[in-house]
């Protein structure tokens, strides 16, 4: 088959085809937020606040939209197409399962890669805590507490979700003023609690500040439904990360157990006979050790005219 493919005609339609190719390092990941044919108002402000936890990266599908993720995912694939999208978020509500989340999913090669169905038990709003809020675009802090994240394979892949979806961008470095927002994720007894909390800096009388939490919502209690994960060999083909990334391995280079850089050199061996060294009278060689050296033969007077 081959495939028609139409040059941009424009400098502006130039720009967006080059945003959407692939990059070794790829851009900060976007998430869409729909609401469901049948969304009630608990779901609808669910989806508005966590909108407003990842703004700017995020986009908020104000419409509802008729669809059954885990039944069709086309509608799905094309408004992560459209909008460039690789993580979404849909919330429903039905008599079988009210207050419906799907988290989800990565999206690789446009097609739907993790998808997991969580229930909300509990909700609390930002508007309900009156407390001073983070500035938009703060990147949070992510904590996890609790062994099912690492125990059980669902939990495991809701954990690299909740990563994905929460993290931000990538920063080369971190300044301590900035680090005042904290996501807190909670798995026990099959339930899973959401909490938010901002840092503040207090003075202690040192050099270190004292620090407490002061909860800012949203607040969920969520309990875990349906899920639809990747198989072993996708989900590895979708980490698998191109030759551009790997470090390349440098030689004679080795690293101790607490991370210390060791190099070695390779030097041809030295004659010390040779070595220049400090001149001193006491240090001289005398003539007949001089004509030992060069084999016996004694320097030629020159004739005087």
């Amino acid at each position: 088959l081959i495939c028609c493919y139409r040059k941009p005609k424009t400098k502006r339609a130039k720009r967006f085809l080059e945003k959407r190719e692939p990059k070794l390092n790829e851009n900060t990941k976007n998430a869409m937020l729909i609401k469901g044919g049948n969304a009630n108002l608990t779901v609808t402000e669910v989806l508005k606040d966590i909108y407003a936890v990842k703004k700017p990266f995020a986009v908020l599908y104000k419409r509802k939209n008729i669809t059954r993720p885990f039944e069709d995912q086309t509608s799905l694939e094309f408004f992560s197409k459209k909008s460039d999208c690789s993580l979404f978020l849909f919330g429903s509500h039905n008599k079988k399962r009210p207050n419906n989340l799907i988290i989800g999913s990565r999206m690789f090669d446009y097609h739907v890669l993790d998808m997991i169905e969580l229930g909300v038990e509990k909700f609390v709003s930002l508007k309900d805590i009156k407390n001073s809020k983070c500035p938009e675009g703060t990147k949070p802090m992510l904590i996890f507490a609790g062994d099912v994240f690492d125990v059980n394979e669902e939990y495991r892949r809701l954990k690299s979700l909740l990563i994905d979806f929460f993290r931000g961008p990538t920063v080369p470095s971190i300044r301590l003023a900035g680090l005042e927002y904290i996501l807190h994720f909670t798995a026990v007894d099959g339930k899973i609690y959401m909490r938010s909390y901002k840092v503040l800096l207090k003075k202690s009388g040192c050099k270190i500040p004292r620090i407490e939490l002061e909860e800012m919502g949203p607040s969920l209690d969520l309990v875990m439904r349906r899920t639809h994960l990747a198989s072993d060999d996708l989900y590895k083909l979708s980490l698998k990360q191109p030759k551009g990334l790997k470090p390349k391995k440098k030689k004679n280079i080795s690293h101790d157990v607490f991370g210390t850089t060791y190099g070695r050199i390779h030097m041809q061996k030295q004659d010390l006979s040779k070595l220049q060294t400090r001149k001193m009278k006491g240090l001289k060689k005398r003539p007949a050790e001089k004509s030992a050296e060069d084999g016996g033969a004694t320097p030629k007077k020159s004739k005087s005219a």
